[in-house]
């Protein structure tokens, strides 16, 4: 055996600023305690900030007999671990999208490296904005089918590659997420939609930054955006503004069938505990009853937004993800080194990640912090040469 080469590719992470380790943190709602300093956790997906919202936890409680509820499913979701509750968030998800159909997997990267390789062959062509996510890029992987990518957000150039492209393949996928989860901007669901009624496409749809989030009931961009019906796979996730943990897609039943039957992440996986989508479901049904907590999110990064933007920083998007980008990757762990000292805990994203010279401080905003705590983060920012 040679582990030589391991240790080199160690030694070149190190030199490039890379170097990854797992952090000894502890949390205390939307605070996180690392090397005994207290900070603001503004590097969390608890968009609505509900993994510590005592009066929901309280509720689940009440109506749940949360010790009658196994804490493991022990077997896969084809096997004996598809319990009633799957059932019942299955059915409560058609009901609020007003689907056929849909299907709970046990993250979103199941989700994404499971549904396209499962529906797609050799006959057919899948076309995915350039920045989709890592979950989907390895699904395109897996995928037996061809595959193209169009620049980010660029319809004309999907349009383009559709044109030269469409005839020569039985089916075509087009893939997008919503809210991109770098630059925090959004994708214009609608035109999709009318460039994939014009190519005969399916439309796949990664909601996971925008459910609970976006739309006046939290369904996503497809909601608010007004075409969850023309929309043949919406994916999202319950590991984000839903504080719990699982995936779903939205779709028709011949597809759900058709993804039981051959989407192996989906067979070949333990199902979620029956304690964890219960509490899925009590969230989701919840749900609606939180468009104070989106529209206050909404403000607030409107808000980062334009301080970074007085200040003559680069900033981007147009969602609750707000990028601040440094430069280099030296730049963007130094900014986020004086964050931390200052008692906000905001990560930095660095190249390869996002490209060359484009790293950033990526500000995830959680809508359970105070509004006089979001206020010492733009005075420090204010304060800033």
């Amino acid at each position: 055996m040679n582990t030589e080469r391991y240790s080199k590719k160690l030694e070149i992470i190190k030199e490039s600023g890379n170097y990854r380790k797992l952090r000894n943190i502890q949390h205390n709602g939307f605070l996180i305690h690392e090397d005994g300093r207290e900070m603001l956790n503004l590097s969390s997906n608890d968009y609505l900030g509900l993994s510590s919202y005592p009066k929901l936890l309280e509720e689940f409680y009440e109506q749940t007999d949360v010790r009658a509820l196994p804490y493991s499913a022990v077997s896969s979701r084809l096997l004996s671990g598809n319990h009633e509750y799957y059932e019942m968030l299955e059915n409560d998800l058609c009901d609020l999208y007003d689907k056929e159909a849909a299907l709970v997997f046990s993250s979103g990267y199941h989700a994404n490296i499971g549904i396209l390789p499962a529906l797609t062959s050799k006959r057919d062509l899948i076309v995915a904005d350039k920045l989709v996510h890592a979950s989907v890029i390895d699904g395109l992987r897996l995928s037996e089918s061809e595959m193209l990518r169009y620049r980010h957000l660029d319809m004309e150039h999907l349009r383009k590659l559709l044109q030269q492209n469409r005839d020569k393949y039985e089916n075509i996928f087009i893939v997008t997420e919503s809210v991109f989860s770098m630059d925090g901007d959004v994708a214009d669901l609608q035109e999709l939609c009318e460039i994939k009624k014009e190519f005969d496409a399916f439309l796949y749809v990664d909601e996971a930054h925008a459910v609970g989030v976006r739309g006046t009931n939290g369904l996503g961009c497809c909601e608010e955006q007004a075409c969850i019906e023309d929309i043949d796979f919406i994916v999202g996730t319950f590991g984000k503004a839903f504080a719990s943990v699982g995936a779903f897609v939205v779709c028709s039943q011949l597809f759900r069938e058709y993804l039981i039957n051959t989407q192996r992440s989906l067979i070949f996986t333990t199902a979620l505990p029956p304690v964890n989508v219960a509490w899925t479901r009590f969230v989701l049904n919840h749900m609606p009853d939180f468009y104070d907590l989106r529209i206050k999110l909404s403000t607030t990064a409107d808000k980062l937004r334009q301080v970074l933007a007085d200040k003559g920083f680069e900033t981007r998007g147009g969602s609750h993800i707000v990028p601040w980008v440094c430069g280099s990757n030296e730049n963007s762990i130094e900014m986020a080194d004086l964050l931390r000292d200052n008692g906000f805990f905001a990560l930095p994203v660095r190249y390869p990640t996002v490209p060359k010279n484009e790293s950033r401080i990526r500000f995830s905003l959680n809508a359970a912090i105070p509004d006089e705590d979001y206020g010492c983060l733009f005075e420090f920012i204010d304060c800033l040469e």
